[in-house]
C-alpha cells in the first residue's frame, strides 16, 4: 500500500508542498480533491458532520479518523477520544496535530480493552465496508465494541442519482452487483494507488442491514445531495 492519501496529509501538516489529490471511482471521471479541506474546522464541516459531533456523547472511538479533525474538535470539547486509521502517515500527521490516542489500524482487527459510547464514521462512513457482502462482519464488530446504551453515527449517499433512467424511469443500475459498490482511485504526485473497493450505501439497506444485526437505525439527518447520518443502537 503506497498510503498516498496519508502521505498529501502528512506534507501538507508538515509543509512539504502539498498537492491537491485526485480521486476516480469506477462510475466518475477524476476529480481533484484539496488536502486542505481535511482540515477544516467546525465551521467549514458539511451539516451532517457538524449535527454527528453535536450527538457525540461519552467515550468516542473515530474509526478512518484520517487528519484528525473530527478527533480534534472534540477532545477540545473534552472528551475521551481514541483515533484509528490505517494510514501511518494520517497517524503521524495527527500526533503532529495533537490528537493524544491515536492508532494505525484497521476496524477489524482493533483490539480494545475498553468500549465506547459513541463510535464517529463519517465522511461516507460505510466506504470501509467494502462490498455489500462484508457489511455483517463489520456491524458485528462495531457492535461489539458499544458500551450498553452506546451508538454508531454514520454517514453515507444514495448514489443511485449517478445512474441514468429510461424511459419508464427505472434507474439502469449493474445487473450483477450493487449499485453502490465502487473501486476507488487515488493519485498523488504522479504516483497511484492500486484501486480499493468503496461502499456507498442507500438508508434503507443500512438500516435493514443494522436490523439484520440487532441494532436498532434512525434517520438523523438528510444532506443537501442524497446524502444522510445515521445512528445504529
Amino acid at each position: 500500500m503506497k498510503d498516498l492519501f496519508g502521505k498529501a496529509i502528512l506534507d501538507y501538516q508538515s509543509g512539504n508542498n502539498p498537492e491537491d489529490l485526485i480521486t476516480e471511482t469506477s462510475i466518475s471521471e477524476a476529480d481533484e480533491m484539496s488536502v486542505a479541506y481535511l482540515f477544516r474546522d467546525f465551521d467549514e464541516m458539511p451539516i451532517l458532520e457538524q449535527k454527528a459531533l453535536q450527538l457525540v456523547k461519552g467515550k468516542v472511538l473515530d474509526v478512518g479518523c484520517g487528519a484528525g479533525s473530527h478527533s480534534l474538535y472534540l477532545q477540545e470539547k473534552g472528551f475521551d477520544v481514541t483515533s484509528i486509521d490505517l494510514s501511518q502517515n494520517a497517524v503521524k500527521a495527527c500526533e503532529l496535530r495533537g490528537v493524544k490516542k491515536c492508532h494505525v489500524s484497521d476496524i477489524l482487527t482493533f483490539l480494545s480493552s475498553e468500549k465506547f459510547d459513541t463510535l464517529l464514521l463519517l465522511m461516507n462512513g460505510t466506504g470501509i465496508f467494502g462490498r455489500l457482502n462484508s457489511i455483517t462482519t463489520y456491524l458485528k464488530k462495531l457492535k461489539s465494541l458499544l458500551n450498553e446504551g452506546g451508538q454508531i453515527l454514520i454517514d453515507s449517499s444514495d448514489l443511485i442519482y449517478m445512474y441514468d433512467q429510461d424511459e419508464e424511469g427505472a434507474y439502469e443500475v449493474p445487473a450483477d452487483k450493487y449499485y453502490g459498490e465502487l473501486t476507488f482511485t487515488v493519485h498523488y504526485k504522479g504516483e497511484t494507488e492500486e484501486a480499493f473497493e468503496w461502499l456507498y450505501l442507500d438508508y434503507n439497506t443500512l438500516q435493514n442491514a443494522a436490523h439484520a444485526n440487532g441494532l436498532n437505525c434512525e434517520l438523523i439527518q438528510e444532506g443537501e445531495h442524497f446524502d444522510y447520518l445515521a445512528r445504529l443502537s
